[in-house]
């Protein structure tokens, strides 16, 4: 029974010396935030031309001070024409993924933002051309193709940074490199451009975005910081011109025999 007993206190004692341990570590709160952010450069871009309509936002929500999954969609109306035919491709998308924010929690404090996004894309739109026409040996042929529904998906990745610049708002910007992985329309027939991805006559897509982002805290939680350890060097001893150790040839010197 006494034996049973100095084990429940060794229990305890060492449980309380891990608490005070940890509560000596510093710390630091780092509020979680459910992000709703407007994709802004589509319609600064359909204001100078309106041949393209691009509308996209997403709400992600933070899991911890590092990860936060994140939920894309938008709608696309893309136009093109030139002398000898016409496209159209509408139709919206939707992004799934999740966010690695690459900075220490003492320099991002929940309110800055400078890492990596993985995503992978399905979109569903409409392509068609309404007249195109060929010249050959009997003259100009006209013809059209009618629309059709198709889809494809891609994968993603989109490194930027966001800051907050006031309570609750934050600005940012990335960058995105996407892949095709398939399309219904077949490889014979890619589309020239359709929602989320971009200029499909091409396996890699590139874009650059701008956000406004609203920030809505939700939870608050403790950070323990890492502190840095410095290695201390010791001096052994000088290193003369011959690379031999002073202080071990002067030990040497001193158990020579004396004649």
């Amino acid at each position: 029974m006494w034996r049973t007993f100095a084990y429940f206190i060794s229990l305890l004692v060492i449980l309380a010396f891990s608490q005070i341990q940890v509560q000596a570590q510093d710390t630091i709160p780092i509020p979680l935030k459910i992000n709703i952010g407007l994709e802004v450069s589509g319609p600064v871009t359909y204001y100078t031309n309106k041949n393209i309509l691009n509308a996209e936002g997403y709400i992600s929500v933070d899991l911890n001070e590092k990860r936060s999954v994140i939920l894309d969609a938008g709608y696309l109306n893309y136009k093109y024409s030139q002398y000898n035919y016409s496209y159209l491709n509408k139709g919206s998308f939707v992004r799934i993924g999740m966010d690695f924010n690459l900075l220490k929690p003492d320099k991002s404090q929940g309110r800055y933002w400078a890492g990596i996004g993985l995503r992978y894309g399905f979109s569903l739109f409409n392509s068609e051309v309404p007249i195109f026409a060929k010249l050959n040996y009997w003259g100009t042929t006209v013809s059209s193709i009618s629309a059709k529904t198709d889809w494809a998906h891609f994968v993603e990745v989109s490194p930027g940074v966001r800051a907050e610049i006031f309570n609750h708002l934050s600005i940012g910007w990335s960058a995105s490199l996407r892949m095709l992985i398939h399309t219904s329309t077949g490889k014979d027939l890619l589309p020239i451009y359709f929602p989320g991805f971009g200029n499909g006559t091409k396996r890699v897509s590139t874009a650059l975005n701008y956000f406004i982002v609203w920030n809505i805290p939700y939870k608050k939680i403790k950070v323990i910081l890492k502190k840095e350890v410095k290695e201390d060097t010791e001096d052994n001893g000088d290193i003369n011109n011959n690379g031999t150790n002073n202080t071990n040839s002067d030990k040497q010197q001193g158990t020579g025999i004396r004649q």
